[in-house]
């Protein structure tokens, strides 16, 4: 089964939110406004509680209650009201995946996204759209398990979707893999281009040129949540630290390893994100 013969099963493309669609369509949208924003986002209850938890978790330290939309777009921001709406929104589009544990799923993700996130506070790069794409970096997987669920879980069985051998194994079965699945996902959805090239690449940032600063955070990013999933040793994660590509970055092990706070600190309050 070919990609465009995948995405034309009927599991395969979840629908985004109404409001998700527009967040999506703003990137490319300079006359947006987010008094319009925070209008259909109240109009989407789901949505609209969620975000309000999070504008009052302990992850925004806010000086008093965040009571409704338009208060948590002017406490927050556009910019970061539009990346936790996306992201939310993308965890309550897909309902399931056979065989794919989502709540491991959408874990490593967040924790992918905030890594990212530092990453590029670090480096003065963009944070916002690393955290979304650190969101949205595997989403292919969702596709395939939801797509080709019997050819997926005979995958699982002997590399997990978490393994780092997964994109080698999914292009000799399939003849493409999750990271060019998430890049069609992207384009289909209207995501800037920018989002389907740094999906497509980011696995192997150091095959494209010129090199991509925001390809190789997620890269690291990725790998260190994976590292964290896969519960490895210090001395294992030393050993599978992405050299090459932090080297180009300029990122030292003890950076990542060392200084950086912990998922759990960076994380705190946005768990709900994926809930």
């Amino acid at each position: 089964m070919d990609i465009a013969a995948l995405f034309q099963q009927p599991n395969a493309l979840p629908t985004a939110p109404k409001v998700v669609q527009d967040l999506i369509s703003s990137f490319n949208d300079e006359k947006i406004s987010a008094e319009a924003i925070a209008r259909k986002l109240a109009a989407d209850p789901v949505l609209s509680a969620k975000l309000l938890r999070l504008a009052n978790s302990a992850y925004y330290h806010a000086s008093h209650t965040i009571s409704t939309v338009n208060e948590a777009v002017a406490m927050l921001g556009f910019v970061t009201v539009r990346t936790l709406v996306i992201s939310s929104g993308l965890v309550n589009g897909f309902k399931s995946a056979p065989g794919l544990d989502l709540k491991q799923f959408w874990r490593y993700s967040l924790n992918t996204a905030v890594t990212a996130k530092w990453l590029a506070r670090h480096l003065e790069e963009n944070s916002d759209l690393a955290f979304t794409l650190g969101m949205t970096h595997a989403i292919g997987q969702l596709v395939i398990h939801a797509g080709m669920p019997e050819q997926a879980m005979t995958l699982d069985k002997d590399v997990p979707p978490l393994d780092a051998r997964r994109l080698e194994v999914e292009r000799k079965a399939f003849g493409y893999d999750y990271a060019a699945v998430g890049a069609e996902l992207a384009s289909r959805w209207k995501f800037p281009e920018i989002f389907s090239a740094l999906i497509g690449t980011c696995q192997e940032p150091m095959q494209t040129t010129p090199f991509q600063p925001m390809a190789g955070i997620l890269h690291l990013s990725a790998w260190f949540a994976r590292a964290v999933e896969n519960r490895l040793t210090t001395q294992e994660s030393k050993a599978s630290f992405p050299a090459e590509v932090a080297s180009a970055l300029g990122i030292s092990p003890a950076l990542m390893l060392e200084e950086m706070p912990s998922l759990t600190e960076l994380s705190a309050g946005l768990e709900e994100l994926i809930t």
